[in-house]
């Protein structure tokens, strides 16, 4: 069974602070374009960008923080890029996996981690192992990731596990093998850099979240700017398919 419940299927509780923020992190090639610098420099100084998020985190007790790092669709990209990003990666978990332990936050990497070289495989599963019991922040990277891909993926391992659900399955059946199955759904999606949509990231997590855009490109999200973000949050209703007159009434008797 999955850890956490469906928002499809139950209310959860609406806190002040988000207790799931997921963040699709865009614009750093237009960052360093602005700058005539090479893209690659954009996504160097992203990575700066990570490490105040995951301060933003542990200083204002949000529980788990997922970042859209590589989607299933960016190996479409120019392969020199592709293969400088690769090369970034296994650098930040070479030299930010032990700052994340000292300050115990858990590291997850979700996505389908067959197409990387076995090097970042091993670093990856060696983060893992290394964070496995830290309890201040879950931080997920999802790395080659597709949330089309998350449900297929889901679906594939549920009927091999339970070839009985091939005649009827519910919900919950399915929830329990999604790549964050470990994690509650998220209260507030942030979208960087200008584009409003979800890019196929969290399609089955993200029914009832609240979606904030921003122009403000990734390098410049800093934590003054995830603040307008949470209270952005802070305003919205929560309703869960329910009126407004009946939260109201809730608050009336509560």
């Amino acid at each position: 069974m999955a850890l956490f419940s469906s928002s499809t299927r139950e209310v959860p509780v609406a806190a002040a602070v988000p207790r799931h923020v997921a963040i699709i992190m865009d614009g750093n090639g237009r960052w360093a374009k602005k700058r005539f610098l090479p893209r690659v420099a954009g996504h160097v100084k992203g990575v700066e960008l990570v490490r105040e998020a995951v301060r933003a985190c542990l200083e204002r007790k949000i529980d788990y923080l997922t970042l859209f790092a590589f989607s299933s669709e960016n190996w479409r990209r120019p392969a020199e890029e592709v293969s400088l990003l690769m090369q970034l990666f296994v650098k930040a978990l070479e030299q930010e996996v032990e700052k994340l332990n000292r300050n115990n936050v858990r590291l997850r990497i979700v996505g389908d981690l067959s197409r990387f070289e076995p090097r970042l495989q091993a670093l990856i599963a060696e983060a893992e192992a290394k964070t496995a019991t830290n309890t201040a922040l879950v931080l997920t990277i999802a790395a080659n990731y597709g949330g089309r891909w998350d449900i297929m993926q889901a679906m594939q391992r549920m009927l091999a596990a339970h070839p009985e659900k091939r005649d009827g399955f519910v919900e919950s059946d399915l929830e329990a093998f999604l790549s964050m199955s470990y994690a509650p759904e998220p209260d507030l999606f942030i979208r960087t850099g200008g584009e409003e949509r979800i890019s196929n990231f969290l399609l089955w997590q993200l029914a009832y979240a609240e979606l904030y855009f921003t122009p403000t490109l990734w390098p410049e999200f800093d934590t003054a700017e995830f603040d307008k973000a949470i209270a952005s949050y802070q305003q919205r209703e929560r309703r869960f398919g329910r009126t407004s007159e009946q939260l109201q009434d809730r608050k009336d008797h509560a």
